[in-house]
């Protein structure tokens, strides 16, 4: 007899939250080639009469994407935004010293806007807080928002685009505590400016929603503080605080690997603390949620970065290629975005083509999906709804950096207007399949619509231009309905499973 049989009990009168569809947003950041070579290439067989790929189109419409950060990241502290709007002919090519290449601006805000239309998206637009300030953030918000007879809103006008852009979602700089940032600031120097940038967008759009920069990660030695102190100084006038988190695998031990969506549990759980403190101390009204406006595996590609030649155009730059091992982790951590979906309304697969990506590219020829693309992809498409409170039982393992870390990880997804439950669950286990009984006891007539499962018994498999299905989801998961009502599968070892429920 296993020893390895976990189980779930669900309840629909049981629930976490809502979930914001926006937690299964991603990011387009002016780095390597996402943007050229990425989403836009005028000289590709597939690019339309703008110089979009539309075969990256296609694939980033079949994620459904409902919001996309742009134009950074690190990028965004030393972008001068004027630089790209108007004739392309006289754009300004410039050094950009994040990532020391040349950025020549044929692609700006109006263009990125072309580009959320024809993928279905909806724009996170950021400003620079680190080499620039208010004055630069409330101009550009103008241009974007307001409707005509101002200097900007008129400008706008002038380079074809009458109809104002009514971004709705601002990011106040980004990774404002990093020594790396161009202009990094101490929390007290960020929180108010923050603040004063916060005031004068509302005041210019009362519409907007903004974002204020948490920690760049759990490893800087303010955080939490720096959070604490943030809030406290710009707590009246933003909405969101962010969070960034990457997890890699460098020494190769995977169970260590899988556990890391611990980590983030813990992180995000913190902030939360750190908000509702602060909303205490003011006595204030309004609960500051979560903006994950980053997040993934990252680490691969570290060592090749360190050879690029520098000040050139769209080299390539953070290409991790995922393997089947960092699509179990992207899985955990989508988990773990669900779970405190009371909280966390917003967040970003960093990034969403080449960099880091599901998407790959190559220049002038074909497109790809990479292993992550398919839990994300999941994710997005059937985990819309009511995420509900999950109690898990499962066998646990302790790895290098987690005790009782479960084999199980698992949540569940009520789209009360569809009628069906999912349930997205990943067994750790690197050796042995789990036994999985799901209790829906509060459902009534369940049937079970499919069982998608990603598996694959080589852990580094990844997909290429020249086998871009090396690594691709199936059908064929076991999942049933018994005779006592209940559901009962087995999660295939080291395996992401979707389990979709008619109820």
């Amino acid at each position: 007899m296993t020893t390895n049989k976990a189980s779930m009990i669900i309840d629909k009168d049981f629930q976490v939250g809502e979930v914001d569809k926006r937690i299964y947003g991603s990011f387009i950041e002016h780095l390597g080639r996402a943007v050229y070579g990425g989403i836009y290439e005028p000289d590709h067989p597939q690019a339309d009469d703008q110089g979009f790929r539309t075969d990256v189109l296609e694939l980033v419409k079949a994620l459904d994407v409902p919001i996309v950060r742009y134009p950074g990241g690190n990028f965004v502290s030393g972008y001068n935004w004027e630089d790209g709007v108007g004739p392309k002919e006289l754009r300004p090519r410039k050094l950009d010293l994040a990532w020391r290449t040349v950025e020549p601006n044929w692609v700006g805000l109006n263009e990125f806007m072309d580009w959320c239309k024809k993928a279905g998206t909806e724009p996170m637009m950021a400003v620079n807080l680190g080499t620039r300030g208010p004055d630069e953030a409330r101009n550009l918000l103008e241009y974007a928002n307001h409707t005509s007879g101002s200097y900007w809103s008129d400008l706008r006008i002038s380079h074809g685009y009458k109809e104002p852009h009514k971004i709705k979602t601002w990011c106040l700089g980004n990774e404002m505590d990093g020594p790396w940032q161009m202009g990094s600031k101490t929390a007290y120097e960020y929180g108010r400016i923050a603040n004063e940038t916060a005031k004068m967008m509302r005041w210019t759009d009362p519409t907007v929603e903004l974002v204020a920069c948490g920690s760049s990660s759990i490893h800087m030695k303010t955080y939490p503080e720096w959070e604490a102190t943030v809030l406290d100084l710009a707590y009246e006038n933003v909405d969101y605080l962010s969070l960034h988190q990457y997890y890699g695998n460098p020494k190769g031990d995977t169970a260590n690997f899988l556990a890391q969506s611990l980590g983030m549990d813990s992180f995000i759980n913190t902030i939360i603390s750190v908000c509702d403190y602060t909303q205490a101390k003011k006595r204030g009204k309004k609960k500051i949620n979560l903006s994950f406006d980053e997040w993934n595996v990252w680490f691969h590609s570290h060592e090749q970065d360190k050879k690029l030649e520098p000040w050139t155009i769209a080299p390539p730059q953070l290409e991790d290629i995922y393997n089947h091992e960092d699509a179990l982790v992207v899985g955990c951590m989508l988990i773990s975005l669900l779970k405190r979906a009371d909280r966390v309304k917003m967040a970003c697969l960093a990034q969403l083509v080449n960099v880091i990506a599901p998407i790959m590219t190559e220049n002038g020829g074909a497109a790809w999906k990479q292993t992550i693309y398919y839990p994300y992809m999941h994710a997005s498409l059937y985990g819309r709804g009511t995420v509900l409170v999950p109690l898990v039982k499962s066998p646990k393992y302790d790895s290098a950096d987690f005790t009782d870390v479960p084999y199980l990880e698992a949540v569940a997804v009520h789209n009360e207007e569809l009628g069906e439950v999912t349930i997205f669950a990943v067994n750790r286990h690197l050796e042995e399949p789990m036994p999985f009984e799901l209790d829906l006891r509060s459902f009534a007539n369940c049937s079970v619509i499919e069982h998608i499962v990603q598996e694959n018994d080589d852990l580094k498999a990844v997909n290429t231009a020249a086998e871009p299905n090396r690594v691709t989801p199936h059908k064929g998961g076991n999942a049933a309905v018994t005779d006592g009502g209940k559901i009962e599968a087995s999660l295939p070892k080291a395996s992401w499973n979707v389990i979709r429920v008619k109820v």
